[in-house]
């Protein structure tokens, strides 16, 4: 992403060839040239661009260096040269161009108090509550969430959790130029791992817990659990918040040298506690225990493990040396996130929600405090995302068809996956548990019809695994698909 304000930092190439200690010669054909952003985008290139020509998986930026000259970029940086364009040859362009980008852009993290949040489950819901506090005790705001990117002057949809390194640092200067003071972030493992945070500088980092999930990429848990830990280093964050339930967080916090607060909602010693934890259908109770703080919280947010997300946020922004009453206030009083357990009610008499969950640990999580909302037939519809760790498709049935009365099984975006075989995974799982009725039904919008179809009193219709998704990929086709919208779509034809 490019910086299109008024008021940007430019550096003539020359400093930039400097500050990457990349060939002399080079500048033999820079002449005056001035750079004012840094863009992996070859269709976002603005003039005063460098295009960032990086590998991917299915194509090399490379190929797309003319589109970006043409668009005005005076040079790209790369791993390989090219004769369009002056090139800044770099071993790992990649890895080379958060540090870039942040400098072309005066560092801009230096000048905000940024959160980030990492962990499996419960980084989307931490960071939309550490914005809340933040908002709450009188700080203009910035959020990066997987569902929106947004700050004082606007919001726009994500485009994955953590966005590429230089859109980010771009980001991060408009929230310098729009004088926000705190950003809530999500930190997601493949934004760590492709070095899409270097350059970024951390007033805290938190975790929330590690599970089972994306193994398509990291290859092993132990490899997952060190991508993540990257980020709790003393070149990357001031403080952390580290929850200790979970055993992957108690073995980094032993291993973490900054400052750290750690949290427990079951039990476990930790600075920062929860007990006599309540919850019903319209939120959430728990009392709150650090140092001389003793106060009961209710949180509008739906769901015990909320707790966990509310504790990291109180903790964080005990670090930030934040405002902690009215930052509690604003926790409070943050009513829903979309996708997260999102509750569609148009004054029927059953339960509907929609969430994201899409891993066997979050399952586990939310299954049971659904059941207890529930005096009749809990109603699933679910699939599994293609493209991702086959080997938690059959988990994933088989959670939902031990907890479920009804498993509508769909699609959830395919990709290039075998559709037909990703339903037949989740199936059979579910079929495993023997307790549910198990349906298949490829349509999803269709899916979704029957699951409303069958809903009675005192049910509750879970559709799972795409949360605030807003397309459905099909083999490279994206198809418009938003659960939200489809389930009260069916509500109301059958209502």
């Amino acid at each position: 992403m490019s910086n299109t304000g008024t008021d940007q930092p430019s550096w003539p190439l020359a400093a930039v060839v400097e500050y990457l200690g990349v060939a002399s010669e080079i500048l033999d054909r820079t002449g005056d040239l001035v750079v004012s952003g840094i863009c992996h985008d070859s269709r976002l290139v603005q003039p005063g661009d460098i295009y960032a020509a990086l590998p991917g998986a299915r194509h090399h930026g490379g190929e797309f260096v003319a589109e970006a000259v043409a668009r005005g970029a005076v040079a790209v940086m790369s791993d390989r040269p090219t004769e369009i364009a002056p090139t800044l040859v770099v071993d790992d362009p990649r890895k080379a161009l958060g540090p870039l980008a942040s400098w072309i852009l005066g560092r801009p993290s230096s000048m905000l108090d940024v959160y980030g949040v990492t962990g499996t489950n419960g980084k989307t819901s931490t960071a939309f509550m550490l914005e809340a506090g933040l908002r709450a005790a009188g700080k203009r705001t910035g959020l990066v969430s997987g569902v929106c990117v947004r700050g004082p002057e606007g919001s726009r949809q994500a485009r994955r959790t953590t966005p590429e390194a230089g859109e980010l640092q771009t980001t991060l200067a408009g929230f310098v130029r729009d004088r926000v003071e705190g950003v809530a972030m999500e930190v997601s493992s493949h934004g760590l791992a492709q070095h899409r945070i270097d350059g970024t500088y951390f007033h805290v980092a938190a975790f929330t817990n590690l599970a089972r999930d994306h193994l398509d990429f990291h290859r092993t848990m132990a490899e997952y659990f060190e991508v993540k830990a990257r980020l709790f280093t003393d070149e990357l964050c001031a403080a952390a918040v580290v929850g200790v339930d979970d055993p992957y967080g108690r073995a980094l916090a032993a291993r973490i040298r900054v400052p750290t607060l750690s949290v427990s909602s079951r039990g476990r010693p930790a600075d920062v506690v929860a007990t006599a934890i309540r919850t019903d259908r319209n939120g959430t109770d728990f009392t709150l225990h650090h140092e001389q703080w003793v106060r009961r919280i209710r949180l509008r947010m739906l769901g015990s493990y909320q707790v966990d997300n509310a504790l990291t946020a109180f903790a964080s922004l005990r670090l930030g040396g934040v405002d902690m009453a009215a930052a509690i206030d604003g926790i409070e009083d943050l009513n829903a996130v979309p996708g997260r357990l999102e509750r569609v009610d148009l004054g029927q008499d059953y339960l509907a929600f929609v969430d994201y969950v899409h891993n066997p640990a979050a399952q586990h999580r939310l299954f049971p405090y659904l059941r207890t909302l529930t005096s009749n037939r809990l109603i699933v519809v679910l699939g599994a995302t293609g493209g991702r760790d086959p080997g938690k498709r059959k988990p994933l049935g088989r959670i939902a068809g031990s907890f479920a009365d009804i498993v509508i099984v769909t699609d959830e975006g395919p990709f290039d996956d075998d559709a037909a075989r990703l339903r037949d995974d989740v199936a059979a799982g579910a079929r495993e548990a023997q307790h549910a009725t198990v349906l298949v039904v490829p349509d999803r919008g269709e899916a979704l019809a029957i699951a409303v179809a069958q809903a009675q009193k005192g049910d509750t219709v879970l559709v799972a695994g795409r949360g605030h998704d807003h397309v459905m990929n099909y083999d490279g086709v994206e198809v418009p698909f938003h659960d939200r919208r489809a389930l009260e779509r069916a509500m109301i034809e059958h209502a």
